[in-house]
């Protein structure tokens, strides 16, 4: 009797500390749906004529979606054996699940590729991400590391090198220019060229945010110092990375050299480099990698954005600590909404598929369709919360999982 009651405490604290991270974790999450929600739906841009960024498009352009990535890599992580790393047989049935998990948003992706919408919708290459990854997540936190680090650094200039050739030199170029869809894989040449290197989300460069999430997942993050190591250094490596990016464009002359290169005298680099690089060419000058634009995919962009995801992390995780010390659900609202972002986000693109090229309900304003996603994400991710459910497509995901890990043992 007297060891059973000593050993009880000692349960309890890892139990609360699970809870917690995974409060944490999925508040990351939500936040990094409502987030790319804004960027769907309200206005990067002042106006066609004035290309003035808007705070919308200064604070979740570019972040909210790698964000998303890194959480990605984060949750696999917790997945396959957290701190430590699952091996042998486990690894094995592990990457099984998680491959057929990618195929059900893989499924999903190019079903909604299919729509008429004016967003570029993520879930192709995310599932293809899962794909790549699953040789890395056998490692340590001190090897993923050094593969995060390397990934970042190098994976721009391989893009860089071969961005060119497969838009001029490949006919026709291995660009696709509109979502993925089903009937891409009859061409899968340019599908995978667009996937990788061309397309809004080029999976060789964002391999990285995968690589980046699989390390901070292998952190003990239940551990006091690790929230706020992860706060702060991601915080002053953001700072400085960006700050860098804006240096070599504007003081160091990379603006000045890439309009040259653009030859485009009323083209407003200096707005879309503080916004969205997607679409402009990256070719003709080493220039290019030296920005941190968003969605431009260079090394100071992947650091940047890798480090504003590490900090809304570690400040999340902080914020579950607070609410179990207080006894209050504070993350509740985003918590919701992080559980099931795959039935959220389909949801939200086809709602938005809907009212491509009509105009607004009369007495809707784009403030007003933002906040009707988001609340109703919130509300619906509550109440999915709080009746212990998954969502739809989460549901399928998971069953998918359990089937590839499943698999591995009617074979022995």
């Amino acid at each position: 009797m007297t060891s059973r009651a000593t050993a009880k405490p000692s349960r309890a604290p890892r139990s609360s500390s699970a809870a917690e991270r995974l409060r944490g974790i999925d508040a990351a999450r939500g936040l990094a749906l409502l987030g790319m929600m804004a960027t769907h739906l309200l206005p990067t841009f002042e106006s066609n004529a004035d290309l003035t960024p808007t705070w919308i498009g200064l604070t979740f352009s570019g972040r909210a979606a790698a964000l998303f990535a890194v959480l990605a890599g984060i949750g696999l992580a917790l997945s396959t054996g957290k701190q430590a790393p699952a091996d042998g047989s486990r690894l094995g049935a592990a990457r099984r699940g998680i491959a057929l998990r990618a195929g059900v948003i893989a499924a999903v992706g190019p079903t909604l590729g299919g729509l008429e919408v004016n967003l570029a919708i993520i879930l192709v290459h995310y599932a293809v991400l899962f794909l790549c990854v699953l040789p890395f997540l056998g490692l340590k936190p001190r090897a993923l590391c050094a593969w995060a680090a390397g990934w970042i650094l190098l994976s721009p200039v391989l893009a860089y090198l071969l961005r060119p050739w497969l838009l001029l030199a490949s006919n026709p170029p291995l660009k696709l220019g509109h979502n993925p869809k089903w009937e891409d894989l009859s061409t899968p040449g340019q599908l995978l060229g667009d996937l990788f290197l061309t397309g809004y989300y080029p999976i060789l460069q964002w391999v990285s945010y995968l690589l980046v999430g699989l390390l901070i997942g292998r952190l003990p993050l239940t551990k006091a110092l690790v929230p706020w190591l992860l706060l702060a250094g991601g915080t002053v490596l953001a700072v400085a990375t960006k700050s860098l990016g804006v240096a070599a464009m504007e003081s160091w002359g990379g603006r000045a050299a890439l309009e040259d290169v653009l030859n485009a005298p009323t083209y407003p680099l200096d707005s879309v480099l503080q916004v969205n690089l997607t679409g402009v060419p990256q070719v003709g000058s080493w220039w290019w990698l030296a920005s941190a634009a968003p969605h431009s995919g260079t090394a100071l962009d992947l650091a940047h954005t890798s480090a504003v995801a590490a900090a809304v992390t570690g400040a999340c995780l902080l914020l579950g600590r607070l609410a179990d010390w207080l006894d209050l659900d504070l993350l509740l609202p985003l918590r919701g909404p992080g559980a099931m972002t795959l039935t959220l986000y389909t949801v939200h693109v086809w709602v938005v598929a809907g009212f491509y090229r009509q105009p607004l309900p009369a007495g809707w304003t784009e403030d007003g369709m933002y906040f009707a996603h988001a609340a109703t994400a919130i509300i619906v991710g509550m109440v999915f919360v709080l009746l212990k459910w998954r969502g739809p497509l989460e549901w399928l995901g998971h069953g998918a999982n359990q089937l590839g890990r499943m698999e591995r043992n009617s074979l022995r």
